[in-house]
């Protein structure tokens, strides 16, 4: 609604969740910024994280999931690559909140003798500069449009009352009160389970979260209450009388087929004339213009043919640490008709050793590579499953396999070749063996050894291509240059590069130096493609990332087709469904954690 003219109350939309972690409040705050820019309102949103780490770059994948990297560099919680998929927009790194930012920067201002005289304590120091922040980034626009958006999103990471929340609970209550009523609007994820002894609804976890809330003094606007089936009216009422909630306000967060379900589910129960309400947006708001999200949703069924990828990685016992890889797997694989199945193989399982040690497990691994129809290996950090991920290449490449391999991928795939075709055997990476006679891969110069956090090569960088003649940049739609974002200490040797393109590996896209390798290809293979950067993290629903629509191409014998055809169909999955039948998930299927993740093949992580 705003054109970018003239200053405005920013209104502010607040999702907190009770009772147990995981319920999903990420993928319901994207849904409620989905249904609101539905209604014609510019959304903007920011997640709110009270660990105390800075960033999420120096957490491993198995504690909280994917580091998803942004534009500008940040290193951040996954929810907010749900919020760019769901709203197509680009975040910053300052969209993200966490305990260690909030109070570097109220002591780096105590340091610089800001509150002289004073003394610095929660609040209302570290209240008001969550608050001052919030306001700040509510204002920066993050959709391409001049101007800040009219509704900012904010979800506040873990439960109501943990400890570690409790500042930013309190900033929030301060917070209601400054931007005043009409201007906030208090969204409670709940839980509501069913004991399968009596089959019946229980209230008291939601009533006790509720009062905890108050206690905190934030008072609830609307409650979204997790269940496996749609709340009953009896337990509405009952939760309406006892939570002071009107019960039109309460909405039922039941399981759906497929997570692109949701803004419709809230649209149905009329969530977002709830919120408008509460804004007072009501006047100026349209109908909720959800054609293509309900073409998605429902014509999940229609994809029938499989396509199986493997990935072979170090992370696979959780499958949050590879979310928008998964993702930009099911948006190539569904712009081209097929259903998706992952197969999960931990690269570990591949190597000699396990066929020693657990023959079993060595078998099944070998079995899931052999059957599948496309390979992918994803980055990483540290050694563990190198080798095993160095298998996978080789397998590949030998059989004619399309392959993709990202980040760490490409860098095994390099190291492989050396190995095999200039018969290098003790060629590797300097991060694995610091002593290696033939280093392949080695540490940027601009890192740092000492200081791991944000010291790598981050965010949005430009590759220039090198070869129009390849099928990286035919899949980019012979465009000269990409902007891509990256994560990496490590890069190709420059100095084995000659080497390795004599041998017929074709480095097709390098930096603006020249010096830095960001795409590999085998020219003489289906597709085997090595990318430096993480094109994952820019692929969204009806728009597929290009190296993955090629990875699903070519695994479907549909490469050619697809290099030669007019125009590359990035469009075409506007028209289908974004979640393949079978491949839909349960949305936060109790008690698992509620992110945004597709049901995947398990049988490689019993």
């Amino acid at each position: 609604m705003n054109k970018g003219g003239g200053m405005k109350k920013m209104k502010y939309v607040v999702v907190t969740g009770g009772v147990v972690s995981g319920l999903g409040k990420g993928v319901t705050a994207s849904s409620i910024g989905v249904l609101l820019k539905a209604c014609g309102f510019r959304v903007t949103s920011i997640k709110i994280d009270p660990y105390l780490n800075t960033d999420a770059g120096t957490m491993s994948p198995f504690e909280h999931g994917e580091v998803f990297v942004l534009d500008d560099g940040g290193e951040v919680d996954l929810d907010l690559g749900n919020y760019e998929r769901f709203l197509d927009v680009k975040l910053t790194r300052d969209n993200n909140i966490t305990t260690g930012k909030i109070y570097q920067a109220v002591i780096d201002k105590e340091r610089r003798g800001d509150y002289l005289g004073k003394t610095v304590q929660v609040v209302p120091h570290i209240t008001d500069a969550i608050q001052e922040w919030i306001e700040r980034v509510a204002m920066i626009p993050v959709d391409g449009q001049p101007g800040p958006a009219d509704v900012c999103v904010i979800e506040l990471g873990g439960t109501i009352g943990d400890i570690e929340s409790m500042p930013f609970t309190e900033a929030l209550g301060q917070f209601s009160y400054r931007v005043g009523a009409g201007n906030f609007c208090l969204v409670h994820v709940s839980l509501v389970p069913v004991l399968s002894a009596v089959g019946e609804q229980k209230t008291k976890p939601t009533q006790h979260s509720v009062r905890g809330l108050r206690s905190l003094g934030l008072t609830p606007n609307i409650l979204a209450c997790r269940s496996t089936l749609a709340l009953e009216e009896n337990v509405k009422q009952k939760l309406s009388q006892f939570c002071h909630v009107p019960a039109e306000n309460i909405i039922t967060l039941y399981d759906v087929p497929n997570i692109w379900h949701l803004p419709l589910l809230l649209r149905d129960q009329k969530a977002h004339e709830a919120i408008l309400g509460v804004l007072n947006l009501l006047g100026i708001a349209r109908e909720p213009n959800l054609k293509e999200w309900t073409s998605r949703a429902e014509l999940c069924d229609m994809l029938l043919e499989p396509v199986r990828i493997a990935i072979v990685g170090k992370y696979t016992g959780l499958s949050d640490s590879y979310l928008s890889l998964l993702k930009a797997l099911l948006h190539a694989s569904v712009s081209l008709r097929k259903k998706l199945v992952v197969d999960w193989i931990p690269a570990s399982d591949l190597e000699d050793e396990t066929a020693k040690e657990n023959p079993d497990v060595y078998k099944a691994a070998w079995k899931l590579l052999k059957g599948s129809d496309g390979v992918l290996v994803p980055g990483g950090f540290g050694d563990r499953g190198v080798e095993g991920k160095i298998i996978a290449a080789k397998y590949a490449r030998e059989n004619r396999i399309p392959f993709l391999g990202i980040c760490l991928g490409m860098q095994i795939a390099v190291i492989e070749f050396a190995r095999s075709i200039l018969g290098l055997q003790d060629a590797n990476s300097t991060e694995f063996d610091p002593d290696t006679k033939d280093p392949c891969v080695i540490f940027m110069p601009e890192g740092s050894k000492t200081h791991l956090g944000g010291t790598m090569r981050l965010g949005s960088r430009r590759t220039y291509f090198q070869v129009m003649d390849c099928k990286s940049a035919k899949l980019y739609g012979n465009r000269g240059y990409i902007d891509e974002r990256h994560r990496h200490r490590y890069e190709v040797n420059p100095d084995m590069v000659s080497r390795l393109e004599d041998a017929g590996l074709s480095f097709t896209g390098k930096d603006e130096t020249g010096q830095r390798m960001e795409i590999v290809e085998l020219p003489n293979h289906p597709y085997y493609i090595g990318a430096q950067f993480h094109p994952e993290f820019k692929s969204r629903p009806g728009k597929p990332s290009a190296l993955f629509l090629g990875l699903i191409a070519a695994a479907c014998d549909q490469l050619d087709s697809l290099l030669h055809a007019p125009k590359i169909p990035n469009g075409m999955a506007k028209k289908i469904s974004l979640y393949p039948n079978g491949n839909a998930t349960k949305f936060a299927k109790i008690p698992t954690d509620g992110r945004e993740t597709p049901v995947e093949n398990k049988s490689s992580l019993n």
